[in-house]
């Protein structure tokens, strides 16, 4: 076999590949006993028929075109190899020339990843927000505490903002009662603004077996979006009674002895968050500064399934969960669908430049990912995915995304080595040591939605994968 390389672009190239014929000899084995696997000709034994009389009786043709179909990935692949590419998804093949017994030639175009050239990032300098935790900070943590365990008993009197109320709704659009638009039992907090809008006006000042009606905008089901119609029942009124903010609340609601101690422990945990969130910033900082710096060329197919299976997540899955549709959801965000376009191709450019930039920097600064370092980010993934990590793992390996999960860890780790290399300074000028940060920095920013558990929405992860050409 002999194989060419052109360069198209600076993400795609073509291979030009001739075979001779006597290596398709394996493939035009197992054409024949294929084809004699699924025939019948009378006067032969299935499976024995000669390879003249399937020649005669279903066309040589229809041979070479199942050998041809066998043979092709594993030439390409061999020509990929013999290349040293670094092959984005699947080619485009065209067969130009098949002479039975003398050669068949073909060429495939494929994306791969460009050549990318990683500079001095050690002078990166990015400006983060200071870390302070104040005793307002220490109050509504507390206060958020004691909502918690707040207690309710039954009031016989007009309805208070804060109180709890047990009601029944039904919706009406257009003088139609809608079939998901009754609901008994409901329990709700007025001033809490989790149902409809106008429900608290309407509410408010009306005692057990009082009823009002209202005008409001439907948020979800069938009507999403319309005007409806709400007639609401109270059915009974709750008040709210907080605990006294006391040691006694605080051996409820902590494992401490003293209110002292609990308040300790919110500006503890409150801390540790700040700093948290603090390296996150960094992190992101620092990535763009980053991305900044390095020229990264985008193949335009990877680009185009990437927006694509960004858009079809949140329409077939976070807004379906949601009850909402594309145009519902632009009008609440108060985008446009060309905005709204325009933004989700900036993410997608920018999550395939990332993993570009960091799987370079992956190799160039020769990082490994050991079994410890896996299963510690198994154990996260699966934590946030609502799985046990045994789950999570036999999803993984089911779905043959180990080598994802590993490019997610390798990607985190060289995330991690230009901040530590980067100077990062909160707003009060001070420099701030990220050095015990580095879980924070893990798992960096992904092309996608992150990765869904076993599904990481990067297009860029079809790097070596999926390369079988079809003729």
């Amino acid at each position: 076999m002999k194989s060419a390389v052109e360069t198209l672009n600076p993400t795609r190239v073509r291979l030009t590949v001739e075979v001779p014929f006597e290596e398709l000899k394996p493939s035009l084995d197992a054409a024949y006993k294929k084809i004699n696997q699924q025939v019948t000709v009378k006067g032969f034994r299935k499976g024995k028929i000669p390879a003249r009389i399937i020649d005669q009786r279903f066309g040589r043709g229809a041979v070479l075109e199942e050998a041809v179909n066998e043979a092709l990935p594993k030439f390409y692949t061999d020509a990929v190899n013999e290349g040293d590419l670094k092959v984005l998804g699947q080619p485009e093949v065209d067969i130009k020339e098949l002479k039975d017994g003398e050669l068949l030639s073909f060429t495939a175009e494929v994306d791969i990843r460009p050549a990318i050239e990683i500079p001095d990032y050690s002078g990166i300098e990015v400006e983060v927000d200071t870390i302070e935790v104040s005793d307002e900070d220490v109050d509504k943590a507390v206060e958020e505490l004691r909502e918690r365990f707040a207690s309710t008993s039954p009031v016989e009197r007009p309805a208070e903002d804060g109180d709890v109320v047990t009601i029944d709704l039904e919706a009406r659009v257009e003088g139609e009662v809608l079939e998901d638009g009754v609901a008994s039992g409901v329990t709700y907090t007025i001033g809490s603004g989790e149902l409809l809008d106008g429900i608290d006006e309407a509410v408010t000042g009306l005692e057990a077996g009082g009823e009002a009606t209202f005008t409001s905008e439907l948020k979800g089901g069938s009507a999403s979006g319309k005007e409806a119609e709400v007639t609401v029942k109270v059915t009974q009124v709750a008040s709210r009674e907080l605990p006294e903010l006391d040691d006694d609340f605080a051996q409820l609601a902590s494992e401490f002895d003293t209110l002292d101690e609990m308040r300790e422990d919110s500006r503890k945990r409150l801390l540790n968050t700040k700093e948290y969130d603090q390296a996150t910033q960094a992190q992101e900082r620092v990535l763009d500064k980053l991305l900044d710096l390095v020229e990264v060329p985008v193949p335009e197919k990877l680009l185009e399934d990437e927006i694509e299976t960004r858009r079809h997540n949140l329409e077939h899955h976070q807004l379906a969960q949601m009850g909402l549709d594309l145009p519902r959801y632009l009008e609440i965000q108060g985008k446009s669908e060309e905005e709204f376009d325009t933004e989700t191709k900036e993410a997608a450019v920018k999550g395939i430049k990332t993993q570009f930039v960091l799987d370079e920097l992956v190799a160039v600064e020769k990082l490994n990912v050991s079994q410890d370092e896996l299963t510690e980010h198994l154990m996260r993934r699966a934590a946030s995915s609502g799985m046990t990590p045994d789950q999570f793992a036999q999803a993984v390996v089911e779905g043959n995304q180990v080598p994802m999960l590993v490019g997610e860890v390798a990607r985190g780790k060289a995330l991690a080595v230009v901040v530590q290399a980067a100077t990062v300074k909160d707003t009060n000028g001070e420099i701030v040591d990220l050095s015990d940060e580095e879980d924070a920095a893990e798992g960096g920013e992904e092309p996608t939605d992150a990765a869904e558990a076993g599904a990481a929405e990067g297009g860029a992860e079809a790097t070596e994968a999926d390369q079988k050409p079809e003729a």
